[in-house]
């Protein structure tokens, strides 16, 4: 098996000034697949036209969230919310399906307080959404989130994370192992992601701690990390979730040098 890397285009091809752009510049980057965030300000027969044009594959969308602007990131931990919560889903769902993606990342949202209400909420609505996705043979997966990137975000615990999933004990809901995350939040990547990887549904690289490039200074040797995350069993797309450090196309020599392929 080789690894497979996805652009994601939240982060990537900054050089086209929507979502619906980048699809093309990924396809001429020389990628087969793509994840997004929720493609706000465009319509369900305008992503599917620009991704069906691009020929790329969809590997995974996030859920639609709110006003990323506020720093919405989601309603699933919030009590109160639950058919707002039910209402994104569904919208997500009929993108998802639009655009062939299997995955959808759950995000949890922000909250000053954090409460035992606020677990009860989150377990209840992620074992909604298993149900739902379970008919369309999609698969759920939820991200813990570290709070130097994002301060007060829900869900920042990768035990909590795969207690839930234990407990909703459905194979449409999993775990979403970002390894810059993973890194800024317990570190010990090479245990940790062994130890976590009968979790996983979807996976995600950048460097620490500035968010770019695998082959960029900072704290991971992505070149052991890759070949230890296929050791240990994973087969599925590596979602590159980086800023890249200057131009996108230019900094994918890394790809070639770990001994890759798009």
């Amino acid at each position: 098996m080789r690894m497979k890397f996805c652009a994601n285009l939240s982060f990537m091809f900054s050089e086209g000034s929507t979502i619906l752009e980048r699809y093309a510049l990924a396809k001429d980057g020389g990628f087969k697949a793509v994840e997004t965030g929720f493609p706000f300000g465009h319509t369900l027969e305008q992503v599917k036209a620009a991704k069906t044009s691009s020929g790329l594959e969809q590997v995974l969308i996030n859920l639609r969230t709110g006003d990323l602007s506020k720093g919405e990131l989601g309603v699933t931990a919030v009590p109160g919310k639950e058919d707002q919560f039910k209402a994104d889903l569904h919208e997500t769902i009929d993108y998802a399906k639009a655009l062939g993606a299997r995955k959808i990342h759950i995000m949890a949202g922000k909250l000053d307080l954090v409460t035992p209400k606020n677990w009860e909420t989150y377990e209840n609505n992620l074992k909604y959404a298993a149900d739902v996705l379970k008919k369309d043979n999609i698969v759920g997966v939820i991200e813990p989130i570290n709070q130097h990137s994002v301060p007060k975000y829900f869900l920042s615990d990768y035990n909590k994370a795969v207690d839930i999933i234990k407990r909703v004990n459905s194979p449409h809901l999993r775990l979403q192992l970002d390894i810059f995350h993973l890194q800024h939040i317990c570190g010990d990547l090479s245990h940790n992601i062994k130890t976590l990887m009968p979790y996983v549904g979807h996976v995600q690289i950048a460097q620490v701690p500035h968010r770019n490039e695998p082959d960029t200074d900072g704290e991971i040797n992505y070149k052991y990390i890759l070949k230890h995350i296929e050791s240990c069993g994973y087969t599925d797309w590596v979602g590159l979730e980086y800023k890249p450090a200057g131009g996108t196309k230019d900094g994918l020599g890394w790809v070639k040098d770990f001994g890759y392929t798009l």
